[in-house]
């Protein structure tokens, strides 16, 4: 049984690392703009709460932790709120 735990909590954490970068690196190619005219918090302001997510997955080796889970729900509302409603937004000037 000690297998399959060692197992499991290892595939969570590649998968929560894996999920917190991708918010990372999403927040930091978006444009800045695009963030304040989708009503959201600013790019730095994701920017950081991606980052310290990534930080805090990384240091724990644990998803399952008092401060993995409010880092990993923090990249799923960026990937399911924040990203769709900045990268709907057009690029320059259109007419």
């Amino acid at each position: 049984m000690a297998w399959f735990d060692w197992w499991l909590i290892t595939a969570l954490y590649w998968a929560a690392q894996g999920l917190t970068v991708w918010a990372f690196v999403d927040a930091l190619v978006r444009p800045s703009a695009g963030f304040v005219a989708a009503g959201k918090l600013t790019k730095p302001g994701w920017a950081a709460i991606t980052g310290l997510a990534v930080v805090i997955i990384y240091l724990s080796k644990n998803p399952m932790t008092f401060l993995g889970l409010p880092a990993m729900i923090a990249a799923v509302v960026y990937l399911v709120d924040v990203r769709p409603a900045v990268r709907g937004l057009r690029r320059g000037n259109s007419w």
